[in-house]
């Protein structure tokens, strides 16, 4: 009650909606420790566009190449950071399939589901790819088809990646510490190889070999603008914590402490990489047929050291591949209880593990061993240009999501956490105009670039003919769940059966 002539208290602030736990975040077992959280957001950065894609890219930038990566590690950073903050706000293993559900509605669900498929699909084939690239560097593999070579790493990770998310985790944790002391050991041996002028191949490193042959720009500046779109594939993989925080204890605060060391080890591993590559050999000692790191150590003759750094960027080869199968797998199962998926890749196994998912990405890889049947030569250029574009789609969904979630916070709808994106509503903004940038970049890639982003208004014709198909279920399983009743019965680790699975 109010007094004559005061004005009526103001009406309280709408309440914040409550927030459904993503359906499908039933049956997973939180098995995963803060070390493979940490390892596996190391990992996730170190990987095949690094270790075999950063040979092309210097033959055909220079060292130029050291500042394309800087650029995109920058937003791929703001990536993260963004993806950092939804999952303290709601951690899930739909990771940002069940944020885009939350911002964006089923149909923003089903956009990113499908074009995070399509990225680790893709990666998937070109990870196969390098993988049979590597093993033909030992002289017993030599004359093994590419394509037989292709096929038993897809078996190997395949059966790996079904035991259980332990399994998993552990797999990640110990090729992430190979591949970070790896490149931790070369970074050493070439800062000690620049500091002595140790020869490398008859040439004597040190910034002479940067100056000596074209300087820091030695074919231009437009190739260091047309390699980002594999640059920005390099860095694949950086949003991989984010899936797997569903499967962790205490996410809220372990997720955090993982994705603040990203930017120093962006900095380090990938700048600090390249720099120290283009110091110690012209960037026309480099190809795209054989590892940059393999190169060097061929170069140098260290009897085995190149054999040791091949093992190793296979061992990285295949951690991707696991990884790949490993996020898929656990998105799809947030698509099919939603609707948007087949019904048969909600289904887990006596481990926990959505096995269905996974066999549909695996079974994308056989088309990766096809296509080194077919094509050889070209097969990792062409998937590695294909899952770019799929990088750049996952990665605007996610800062559409992380933008839009900032206005509903500003509408009082939602209470940010406080790990959060710097600088919104900005820095979301230029993030997407980066993307959209990097994406004409590839239009004036005349040949395979072109190719693939003409491809890109097909793949979204396939993406809209498959919401008219999949809708209906979608709608009905939004209305089950509106009801208080999930699609489906609950899960049972040993069921074989999940949500929405009939």
């Amino acid at each position: 009650m109010t007094t004559l002539g005061t004005p009526p208290p103001p009406p309280p602030p709408p309440a914040s909606p409550p927030v459904r736990a993503d359906a499908g975040d039933e049956g997973y077992s939180k098995r995963l420790r803060p070390r493979h959280i940490t390892m596996i957001a190391i990992g996730g950065a170190i990987g095949t566009g690094l270790f075999l894609g950063t040979g092309g890219r210097l033959a055909a930038a220079g060292p130029s190449l050291a500042l394309a990566y800087a650029v995109c590690g920058l937003f791929a950073f703001l990536v993260v950071r963004a993806l950092g903050e939804l999952v303290v706000h709601r951690p899930s293993s739909g990771a940002f399939v069940s944020y885009a559900r939350e911002f964006m509605g089923e149909k923003g669900a089903y956009a990113a589901g499908w074009t995070y498929f399509l990225c680790w699909a893709t990666t998937g084939m070109a990870d196969i790819t390098a993988a049979a690239t590597y093993a033909r560097f030992w002289s017993v593999f030599a004359d093994v088809p590419p394509w037989v070579l292709a096929l038993i790493a897809l078996m190997v990770v395949l059966g790996a990646n079904l035991i259980s998310v332990r399994s998993f985790g552990e797999t990640e944790f110990w090729f992430s510490v190979v591949k970070v002391g790896a490149l931790t050991a070369f970074m050493v041996v070439a800062v000690v190889l620049i500091a002595t002028r140790h020869p490398v191949g008859g040439h004597v490193p040190g910034l002479a070999t940067i100056t000596d042959h074209g300087g820091f720009l030695p074919t231009g500046f437009l190739p260091m603008l047309l390699v980002m779109q594999g640059v920005v594939f390099a860095y694949a993989g950086l949003e991989l914590c984010g899936v797997a925080a569903g499967e962790t204890r205490d996410a809220r605060t372990v997720v955090p402490k993982a994705l603040r060391t990203i930017m120093w080890r962006i900095v380090l591993f990938y700048v600090g990489s390249v720099v120290l590559l283009s110091l110690l050999l012209p960037h026309t000692a480099y190809s795209a047929d054989q590892s940059p790191f393999v190169t060097v150590f061929t170069r140098l003759g260290v009897p085995g050291a190149a054999g040791v750094m091949n093992l190793v960027v296979l061992t990285a080869a295949l951690s991707s591949l696991n990884s790949g199968l490993y996020a898929t797998g656990r998105i799809l199962r947030s698509m099919a209880v939603a609707g948007s998926a087949p019904k048969f890749t909600a289904r887990m196994n006596r481990g926990s593990v959505p096995y269905g998912g996974i066999l549909l990405t695996a079974s994308f890889g056989v088309l990766g061993v096809g296509l080194n049947y077919l094509m050889p030569a070209e097969s990792f250029e062409v998937v590695l240009n294909f899952a770019s574009v799929c990088v750049l789609g996952t990665w605007g969904l996610i800062m559409i999501c992380s933008l839009l979630f900032w206005h509903r916070a500003r509408r009082g709808l939602a209470t940010r956490p406080a790990y959060r994106l710097p600088g919104a509503p900005y820095t979301q903004t230029v993030t997407l105009l980066f993307l959209l940038g990097v994406l004409a970049l590839m239009c004036a890639d005349h040949g395979v670039g072109t190719m693939t982003v003409l491809a890109v208004p097909v793949v979204v014709g396939v993406l809209v003919g498959g919401w008219f198909l999949v809708r209906r279920r979608v709608t009905g399983a939004t209305r089950a769940a509106r009801g208080g009743t999930e699609p489906g019965s609950p899960v049972h680790p040993g069921s074989g059966r999940g949500p929405g699975v009939s």
